[in-house]
């Protein structure tokens, strides 16, 4: 083993168990503080110049350094990844969701998929590379950051307000949510995220005539926000297959040898297990009901009722979603939202030649096979600097763990080979993008 791989378990241990809870209450402090002290400390210790940053918010630590490469021409390459987590309730789970237990090959804990896993392997290889004198061929700008779990405004997106020159030169850029393995036909596929959807999220609003509950009421506010959320929960947008789901999609039928109608992917989508919800949910815009307020007394009705609905729409859709939403809502209800556009790219160019061949000299005879990304990442935020964005984080993972269900999910955990396989993938990668 390399000293990345024999670091990267006790990296990721020690992350997880640093509480980076996000519960996106944008007036109080946050929590990435810590992490990111400890990120810097193990970066300066090998002898990295790193900066610290607090983005807008008392709390909100981010971390960046630049490691040289042979050639300051070329565009520099983001490896970037997020501090904080959602929360756990550790009543629920089978070890503490901050203890960073490592059981049965698995290192366990909140932000061991999502996503402290993957930042200690880009540490382990970023501070290798610094013991070691590696010169890349390009600038590699590490980048951890905070509150990407509530969108990256007290994160990316302020850094890329208000430090946008720590991230000068980089053209391209590398994190989470893509580079996992799935297995079709007793074959490997690793999946790289080119594009993720666009973010919507909606707080819904009904008004009535507030009165006593034991009377006959025709303006119930409660009643019309009920109606107008179980009318979208109902609601099935227009299916769309885009480029990426086009291409993952064929080349799952290809290995798999299951027959793929692209006038009719359902049925095939419905036979890819585990991974079902997730392509699922990239086939057609979604809006998913997430809170409900109303009232506070039993017999009384009150005058406004309230919801909060996450939102996702496919590239392209945005303006068409907006259409569609205000019309299955009707009149009762007043929508307002934030959005954060899609995101795509397309599959091909050095970097994913230099992706497919770390996986081929680790994993002989995978493939590599793009997709839609139905979440969102900080991908959003440093689009905007005219980075392109791939999610790219591999792990080669057991055909039956059902991998998706753990992104905030009770009993994360990532396997402790999978950690270490994608830090040997990662260096090999960074050597040669």
């Amino acid at each position: 083993m390399t000293d990345a791989e024999d670091e990267v378990v006790g990296l990721a241990s020690e992350l997880i168990a640093i509480d980076t809870t996000n519960t996106a209450d944008a007036g109080g402090p946050g929590t990435e503080r810590p992490a990111a002290e400890y990120v810097a400390g193990k970066l300066s210790e090998v002898g990295y110049d790193v900066t610290y940053v607090e983005s807008g918010a008392p709390g909100r630590g981010n971390v960046i350094a630049r490691l040289a490469g042979a050639d300051p021409s070329r565009g520099a390459l983001l490896v970037h990844g997020h501090l904080d987590v959602v929360p756990a309730d550790p009543s629920d789970w089978t070890v503490h969701p901050f203890s960073g237990e490592v059981r049965d090959g698995y290192v366990w804990g909140r932000g061991a998929v999502d996503m402290k896993g993957t930042l200690a392997q880009t540490l382990a290889v970023a501070r290798r590379f610094k013991r070691a004198g590696v010169v890349p061929p390009r600038d590699l700008i590490f980048a951890y950051v905070s509150d990407e779990e509530a969108g990256g405004r007290h994160g990316a997106s302020w850094l890329v307000d208000h430090r946008p020159e720590l991230f000068e030169g980089a053209t391209e850029a590398i994190s989470e949510v893509g580079g996992f393995s799935v297995t079709a036909g007793g074959r490997r596929a690793y999946l790289v995220e080119t594009a993720e959807k666009g973010t919507m999220w909606l707080r819904l609003h009904a008004r009535g005539t507030a009165g006593h509950g034991s009377l006959l009421h025709t303006d119930n506010a409660v009643a019309k926000l009920a109606a107008a959320v179980t009318r979208l929960d109902r609601h099935r947008f227009p299916l769309l297959l885009t480029p990426p789901v086009r291409d993952l999609l064929t080349g799952l039928a290809e290995m798999s040898g299951i027959r793929f109608d692209p006038a009719d992917p359902e049925p095939f989508v419905a036979r890819l297990g585990h991974l079902s919800r997730m392509i699922g949910a990239s086939l057609r815009d979604t809006a998913t009901v997430t809170m409900l307020n109303a009232g506070y007394k039993t017999n009384v009705v009150p005058s406004a009722a309230h919801a909060t609905v996450d939102a996702r729409m496919l590239p392209g859709r945005e303006e068409a979603f907006e259409r569609e939403l205000v019309e299955v809502l009707g009149p009762d209800v007043r929508p307002e939202w934030d959005t954060m556009p899609a995101v795509s790219t397309t599959f091909d160019g050095h970097l994913v030649d230099a992706m497919a061949a770390a996986i081929e000299a680790e994993d002989p005879g995978a493939r590599l096979l793009p997709y839609l990304l139905p979440a969102g990442t900080d991908a959003k935020s440093f689009r905007r600097l005219g980075i392109r964005h791939f999610g790219f984080a591999p792990l080669r993972l057991p055909p039956d763990l059902d991998f998706t269900s753990l992104f905030h999910g009770v009993d994360e955990r990532v396997p402790v080979d999978a950690l270490t396989f994608g830090t040997r993938v990662l260096d090999r990668l960074l050597r040669s993008s």
